[in-house]
């Protein structure tokens, strides 16, 4: 199958449109057999429980043509583990986990001609998602669902080139203790919205938001984890119960401790000790890494010895190491690669 005719270097990290798309619908506790379908609009009831009471939640990650021509996957069994979380948060049915990985495998096979060529920047992402369908008027869960993945060639999410982010401590809460903070439902993105858009007004690329209890405590930002670099080299994240458990992060400590031998702590980080930190990163399946360069405390700047030009080493060798793995110019750990044989 031959690729298509897209300027691959100039995508920007959006929606784009490709030919297939795979749907499954649970009904009568079952889900059925599914299909790939060539028509990209959802019909749903005016009163569905996804636009009644935002019962949904969706996953995200990335195909990629590796150095020697492979197109591969990785971990998509750690996302098809997370959004079985989320299901059974949001008291949805868990789409079995073997079909979602094969789906994902044959909705790639047959969108190969919009996986991006190796070494143009591009992938092709992948979003799994599921919403109640059935209609709802009272406050309780649907009885029928819809599972869809839909498949999106993209650049990279920092289109000029990775630069360190102004990233303001915020005001606003993302989640609370026993909430659904540690899920990838939709309602805690939108729920982000106000401040992210007050945050950009303001001059800062995005929010470093605090535990809600305490106010003292690194949680996330909108969308990404945090990883901090000691001085002594340490690589820490910061534990907690409302914290989304990143796959990138996952793999990042891993890939610190088993291969580039670093010490790592996954521990509660306080606001209190970001002066003491040698670099900061945000982490994530759109950017992998992005460095931080300075955080903004209602008005007091905490600027990272790494600065605001280039990416600090360690954050740099921990991308390296990762994005090399991703592109199978590095052996990957067992599991992590998953093969789509075309």
């Amino acid at each position: 199958m031959e690729k298509k005719n897209i300027d691959w270097g100039n995508l920007s990290f959006g929606y784009s449109q490709t030919d297939y798309r795979f749907i499954a619908n649970y009904e009568n506790g079952a889900w059925d057999e599914g299909t790939f379908s060539t028509d990209p609009n959802v019909v749903i009831n005016e009163c569905a429980g996804v636009l009644q009471y935002c019962q949904a939640c969706f996953e995200g990650l990335k195909a990629y043509t590796t150095e020697d021509g492979r197109t591969v996957m990785f971990r998509p069994d750690l996302n098809a583990d997370r959004m079985a979380g989320s299901c059974e948060r949001l008291v949805m049915p868990v789409f079995p986990k073997e079909r979602y990985i094969e789906a994902l495998k044959e909705l790639v096979r047959k969108n190969y001609a919009y996986v991006p060529p190796y070494g143009t920047g591009a992938t092709l992402y992948l979003r799994p998602y599921m919403f109640a369908s059935s209609p709802v008027l009272g406050v309780h869960s649907a009885d029928s669902f819809q599972f869809r993945i839909i498949a999106s060639p993209v650049g990279p999410y920092f289109k000029n080139g990775i630069k360190p982010l102004t990233i303001r401590v915020c005001d606003f809460d993302r989640a609370a203790p026993h909430g659904t903070g540690h899920i990838k439902a939709g309602l805690n993105y939108a729920m982000s919205l106000f401040a992210i858009t007050d945050a950009h007004e303001q001059g800062f690329d995005e929010n470093m938001y605090l535990d809600s209890a305490t106010r003292t405590k690194v949680e996330e930002t909108g969308g990404a984890n945090f990883i901090f670099v000691t001085k002594d080299g340490t690589l820490v994240t910061p534990k907690s119960s409302t914290i989304l458990p990143s796959v990138t992060r996952r793999s990042l400590l891993y890939v610190g401790e088993k291969i580039l031998g670093m010490k790592v702590e996954e521990r509660e980080v306080y606001k209190e000790e970001l002066a003491d930190f040698a670099e900061c990163g945000v982490c994530g399946t759109a950017a992998v890494i992005c460095p931080v360069g300075k955080v903004v405390d209602h008005g007091k700047e905490i600027c990272f010895p790494s600065g605001m030009t280039d990416m600090g080493p360690v954050t740099k060798k921990l991308y390296d190491t990762l994005t090399g793995i991703q592109m199978g110019r590095r052996e990957a750990p067992e599991g992590w690669i998953y093969e789509v044989e075309i």
